[in-house]
């Protein structure tokens, strides 16, 4: 199992097995908050793991029996829980596609950021995004910069996240390494 060392480590029931010889090639940046732009609440890691209650939240009610994960989670706080093994396929991406090649569960990692397309990202938060993605690039080489995309980049029209308050130029100066 392929897991970073810095997160804490809680298994979802939603993946499976990534196709086989499948590289791992390919980095999303999506953000989340549940409910919706609420932090600090349990919901992510609830819907996660297949266990939010719809009775918690209004919002809960339309969401419930998403079957959905992501690779890791980076809260406010720039703590970093992982959900799937990296060399598993986590169900974060759905309906995508990346230069002409659908899929994208197939072949990429899921990072979510804790926030909203419109309010800024924390300092934690780009810290550990930047710690996480030196281990991710180490470990899947076919990582570069140009294969890291938001999920608005591999599913137009239907998401817009990280969104407009997630600074690209900060997080890439720091993945290149100048900053």
């Amino acid at each position: 199992m392929v897991l970073y060392n810095n997160a804490r480590y809680t298994s979802s029931p939603h993946f499976d097995a990534r196709p086989d010889g499948t590289d791992v090639s390919l980095l999303v940046i999506h953000n989340i908050s549940l409910p919706p732009s609420q932090f600090g609440t349990p919901g992510i890691r609830q819907l996660f793991t297949g266990t939010l209650n719809p009775e918690e939240h209004p919002f809960y009610k339309e969401i419930a029996g998403l079957r959905v994960s992501a690779h890791c989670v980076i809260y406010r706080t720039g703590e970093i829980e992982q959900f799937v093994p990296f060399e598993q396929r986590a169900w974060h991406a759905g309906v995508s596609s990346f230069q002409g090649r659908s899929r994208c569960n197939d072949y990429a990692i899921g990072i979510e950021l804790e926030g909203t397309d419109t309010l800024p990202f924390t300092d934690a938060q780009y810290k550990a995004l930047g710690e996480l993605t030196e281990f991710i690039t180490r470990h899947y080489p076919r990582i570069t910069l140009g294969r890291i995309v938001g999920h608005n980049d591999i599913a137009p029209g239907r998401k817009t996240d990280p969104g407009e308050a997630f600074d690209w130029a900060r997080y890439r100066m720091r993945v290149a390494g100048l900053s």
